[in-house]
């Protein structure tokens, strides 16, 4: 799913194409996609875009008479600028937005289709879509220190919470505690202001790195290469390789839909955390640290 780095260079590259131009057409082809019926989508048509934002993982198109048109990619959406009147393509398509100077694609892999439009009118009517999260820039230590302890749970559910923190997903979660050196497992009840501390810092540090990089590799154009795995990542989908910073075997947790991908050196002393599907198939045998693992590999020829 595009995150915070993610959705802010798409809003910074749609902001210079679009910003100030009528909205001339708009072509959808799933009827999965709109999500409302009133006001319907001519409403919009030459009316000129006053400004894309971002609120929380969501792309949001303001216009005047305060109309919002409001976009979440979810897992597998992705947005694509190309010349006026492109098709949608068949395969994966689903609406385009025109406009003087090209078209806006939407397109979204996969069979399941999550991906969402809504088009709004009133600003209320646009903030009851906001989850509400902490935008990590623009709080104080302190601020976060409250959202982050508002509830108990593991440190990876809390950063991925939308309702807490405002753009972080399953990817940037997984950098951000490794940056930390903290388990994603660790209670929110259980971590030391040292922690929180670290975790604050972390979060900034990470999250603006990552958008400064991807800022630049569409320096020259449009992000088409919207991706939640990166070979420049230090854990997230990089089980089974080398931890940068300590050489240790990354590690991994799998759930349904998704992983949490970790060092055990780095973030659990050494710890292995309980995988699903691997526990359940080893049981009684399920190594306890990476060496155990390591170990354990060779006698299994994993």
């Amino acid at each position: 799913m595009p995150e915070l780095p993610d959705i802010t260079v798409y809003v910074e590259k749609l902001n210079e194409l679009v910003k100030g131009k009528p909205i001339e057409g708009i072509r959808v082809e799933s009827f999965f996609l709109l999500r409302t019926a009133q006001p319907p989508l001519f409403s919009i048509y030459g009316k000129e875009v006053k400004s894309v934002q971002r609120m929380g993982k969501r792309i949001v198109f303001e216009f005047p008479e305060e109309y919002y048109l409001i976009f979440h990619l979810m897992i597998a959406g992705r947005l694509h600028w190309r010349i006026k009147g492109a098709a949608i393509p068949r395969s994966n398509g689903l609406a385009a937005f025109d406009f003087s100077n090209g078209a806006l694609i939407l397109t979204e892999t996969g069979t399941q289709k999550r991906a969402s439009l809504h088009l709004i009118w009133g600003k209320e009517k646009k903030e009851a879509l906001d989850p509400g999260g902490l935008e990590v820039f623009d709080s104080s230590l302190e601020e976060f220190k409250a959202r982050l302890t508002m509830e108990n749970h593991t440190l990876k559910r809390a950063l991925t919470d939308s309702s807490l923190f405002s753009g972080i997903g399953n990817t940037y979660s997984d950098e951000i505690l490794h940056r930390a050196k903290l388990s994603p497992i660790l209670l929110t009840k259980n971590i030391d202001d040292f922690g929180i501390k670290k975790l604050f810092e972390s979060t900034k540090e990470v999250l603006a790195e990552w958008t400064a990089r991807l800022r630049k590799e569409a320096e020259n154009g449009f992000p088409e290469h919207v991706t939640a795995f990166r070979e420049e990542m230090a854990v997230h989908g990089q089980f089974g390789k080398p931890c940068p910073v300590c050489g240790t075997t990354i590690q991994r947790i799998q759930y349904a839909s998704n992983e949490t991908d970790y060092c055990p050196l780095c973030q659990t002393d050494g710890k292995l955390l309980a995988d699903r599907a691997l526990s359940r198939l080893l049981k009684k045998d399920w190594p306890t640290t990476a060496e155990e693992w390591e170990e354990k590999k060779r006698s299994l020829s994993f």
